[in-house]
């Protein structure tokens, strides 16, 4: 996963991120959240909630790219939310078709790939 983030660690982010201010943390949340405090990915409220910091938020955001690449990679018909889409366009690594789907372009493929072998 990004920055050595076990998928626990990243779902506890994904629900931080969706977790309304005033509720109480889940099971996973508290259980990755001195690890996700110490790498600055979260921070402690007064109140025993937890919220993204920035890098918490470009890890995700990283993390949706990445596996919107790979969907693409495995499915072309794939839909990518439009944030994502432009962000992957704007660096090379999809191209839009004429049917208004995107493609993986080699530049995509060799990213993958360095990801794969990274894990």
């Amino acid at each position: 996963m990004i920055s050595g983030l076990s998928r626990d660690e990243m779902d506890a982010l994904v629900q931080v991120s969706k977790m309304s201010k005033g509720s109480k943390p889940s099971a996973c949340i508290g259980r990755n959240a001195k690890k996700l405090v110490g790498i600055k990915l979260l921070i402690p409220r007064r109140d025993g909630t937890y919220a993204l910091t920035d890098k918490g938020s470009e890890a995700l955001f990283v993390n949706r790219c990445i596996r919107g690449l790979q969907a693409l990679a495995d499915e072309p018909t794939t839909r990518l939310d439009s944030d994502v889409a432009q962000f992957l366009s704007r660096k090379g690594h999809i191209a839009d078709t004429s049917e208004g789907h995107y493609v993986v372009t080699a530049k995509g493929r060799e990213c993958l790939e360095d990801i794969a072998q990274n894990l």
